[in-house]
Protein backbone atom coordinates (compact mmCIF):
# COMPACT_ATOMS: atom_id res chain seq x y z
CA UNK A 1 0.00 0.00 0.00
CA UNK A 2 1.17 3.51 -0.59
CA UNK A 3 0.77 5.89 2.34
CA UNK A 4 1.63 9.17 3.15
CA UNK A 5 3.06 10.27 6.71
CA UNK A 6 0.63 11.90 8.77
CA UNK A 7 3.35 14.75 8.91
CA UNK A 8 2.17 14.81 4.67
CA UNK A 9 -1.61 15.28 6.00
CA UNK A 10 -0.75 17.90 8.49
CA UNK A 11 1.44 19.88 6.21
CA UNK A 12 -1.72 19.87 3.20
CA UNK A 13 -4.01 21.51 6.47
CA UNK A 14 -1.53 23.79 7.44
CA UNK A 15 -0.47 25.14 3.98
CA UNK A 16 -4.29 25.49 3.38
CA UNK A 17 -4.86 27.65 6.71
CA UNK A 18 -1.93 29.92 5.37
CA UNK A 19 -3.15 30.48 1.99
CA UNK A 20 -6.82 31.61 3.66
CA UNK A 21 -5.08 35.01 4.14
CA UNK A 22 -2.25 34.72 2.29
CA UNK A 23 -1.01 38.24 3.11
CA UNK A 24 -1.11 37.56 6.98
CA UNK A 25 1.41 36.04 9.13
CA UNK A 26 0.84 32.84 11.76
CA UNK A 27 2.86 32.03 14.70
CA UNK A 28 3.07 28.09 15.07
CA UNK A 29 1.26 28.20 18.23
CA UNK A 30 -1.55 30.08 16.44
CA UNK A 31 -1.17 28.09 13.34
CA UNK A 32 -1.78 25.06 16.32
CA UNK A 33 -4.63 26.32 17.70
CA UNK A 34 -6.29 26.88 14.07
CA UNK A 35 -5.54 23.37 13.00
CA UNK A 36 -5.89 21.51 16.10
CA UNK A 37 -2.90 19.94 15.93
CA UNK A 38 0.26 20.06 18.36
CA UNK A 39 2.56 23.02 18.85
CA UNK A 40 5.57 20.39 18.67
CA UNK A 41 4.64 19.09 15.45
CA UNK A 42 3.05 22.44 13.61
CA UNK A 43 6.86 23.83 14.44
CA UNK A 44 8.80 20.98 13.08
CA UNK A 45 7.13 20.85 10.07
CA UNK A 46 7.06 24.72 9.43
CA UNK A 47 10.40 24.19 9.65
CA UNK A 48 10.11 21.29 7.09
CA UNK A 49 8.15 23.58 4.51
CA UNK A 50 9.90 26.91 5.12
CA UNK A 51 13.39 24.80 3.85
CA UNK A 52 11.26 23.65 1.19
CA UNK A 53 10.00 27.00 0.45
CA UNK A 54 6.55 26.55 0.45
CA UNK A 55 6.41 29.15 3.58
CA UNK A 56 8.19 32.16 4.57
CA UNK A 57 9.50 32.76 8.12
CA UNK A 58 9.77 36.19 9.75
CA UNK A 59 11.58 36.95 12.94
CA UNK A 60 10.21 39.28 15.48
CA UNK A 61 7.60 40.45 17.24
CA UNK A 62 4.83 41.01 14.34
CA UNK A 63 6.91 37.96 12.34
CA UNK A 64 5.85 34.32 11.62
CA UNK A 65 4.71 32.25 8.71
CA UNK A 66 3.12 33.40 5.40
CA UNK A 67 2.48 30.68 2.23
CA UNK A 68 5.52 31.42 0.05
CA UNK A 69 3.06 31.29 -3.61
CA UNK A 70 -0.86 31.37 -4.00
CA UNK A 71 -2.42 27.92 -3.04
CA UNK A 72 -3.05 27.53 -7.29
CA UNK A 73 0.71 27.47 -7.56
CA UNK A 74 1.44 24.87 -5.10
CA UNK A 75 0.85 21.48 -6.06
CA UNK A 76 0.22 17.84 -3.91
CA UNK A 77 3.30 16.52 -5.56
CA UNK A 78 5.38 19.99 -4.21
CA UNK A 79 3.90 19.23 -0.84
CA UNK A 80 4.99 15.98 -0.82
CA UNK A 81 8.45 15.95 -1.98
CA UNK A 82 9.08 18.97 0.93
CA UNK A 83 7.62 16.24 3.28
CA UNK A 84 8.57 12.71 2.48
CA UNK A 85 11.13 13.46 -0.27
CA UNK A 86 10.96 12.91 -4.45
CA UNK A 87 7.97 10.58 -5.30
CA UNK A 88 9.60 7.01 -6.10
CA UNK A 89 7.21 3.67 -6.24
CA UNK A 90 9.91 1.88 -6.07
CA UNK A 91 13.80 2.13 -5.79
CA UNK A 92 14.35 1.13 -9.65
CA UNK A 93 11.77 4.40 -10.38
CA UNK A 94 13.78 6.78 -8.42
CA UNK A 95 17.15 6.37 -10.29
CA UNK A 96 19.01 4.08 -7.43
CA UNK A 97 18.48 0.97 -8.62
CA UNK A 98 21.97 -0.24 -7.44
CA UNK A 99 20.40 -0.71 -4.68
CA UNK A 100 18.84 -4.06 -6.06
CA UNK A 101 20.88 -7.15 -6.52
CA UNK A 102 18.58 -8.03 -9.75
CA UNK A 103 18.66 -4.98 -11.69
CA UNK A 104 20.45 -6.35 -14.10
CA UNK A 105 18.38 -9.13 -14.78
CA UNK A 106 14.98 -7.88 -14.00
CA UNK A 107 12.42 -8.34 -16.36
CA UNK A 108 10.53 -4.97 -15.32
CA UNK A 109 13.47 -3.17 -14.69
CA UNK A 110 12.86 0.68 -16.30
CA UNK A 111 9.15 0.07 -16.38
CA UNK A 112 8.53 0.97 -12.84
CA UNK A 113 9.56 5.02 -13.73
CA UNK A 114 6.55 5.26 -16.59
CA UNK A 115 3.75 3.63 -13.43
CA UNK A 116 6.34 6.35 -11.42
CA UNK A 117 5.73 8.87 -13.81
CA UNK A 118 1.62 8.62 -14.31
CA UNK A 119 1.57 8.88 -10.19
CA UNK A 120 3.89 12.29 -10.30
CA UNK A 121 1.98 14.06 -13.11
CA UNK A 122 -1.07 12.72 -11.12
CA UNK A 123 -0.24 14.45 -8.35
CA UNK A 124 1.25 17.08 -9.97
CA UNK A 125 -2.12 18.18 -11.49
CA UNK A 126 -3.83 18.54 -7.87
CA UNK A 127 -2.74 22.15 -6.59
CA UNK A 128 -3.34 22.98 -2.71
CA UNK A 129 -6.52 25.41 -4.28
CA UNK A 130 -8.02 22.14 -5.86
CA UNK A 131 -7.82 20.99 -2.33
CA UNK A 132 -9.14 23.67 -0.25
CA UNK A 133 -12.15 23.32 -2.69
CA UNK A 134 -15.23 21.28 -1.43
CA UNK A 135 -17.13 21.58 -4.60
CA UNK A 136 -14.17 20.55 -6.53
CA UNK A 137 -14.19 16.66 -7.17
CA UNK A 138 -10.29 16.15 -7.48
CA UNK A 139 -9.58 13.27 -10.13
CA UNK A 140 -6.40 11.85 -10.38
CA UNK A 141 -4.79 13.04 -13.39
CA UNK A 142 -7.29 15.01 -15.01
CA UNK A 143 -6.08 18.94 -14.67
CA UNK A 144 -8.86 21.18 -12.59
CA UNK A 145 -9.07 23.32 -15.27
CA UNK A 146 -10.55 20.69 -17.62
CA UNK A 147 -12.87 19.54 -14.55
CA UNK A 148 -14.20 22.94 -14.29
CA UNK A 149 -15.18 22.56 -18.13
CA UNK A 150 -16.83 18.74 -17.52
Amino acid sequence: MIRLSRFTDYAVLMLAELARDEAARASAADLATRTNLAEPTVAKILKILNRAGLVVSTRGATGGYMIARPAHAMTVADIITAVEGPVAITACADGHDDDCSLSGICAMNGRWGEVNAAVRGALESVTLADMMNKKSAVRAGVPAQQQVME
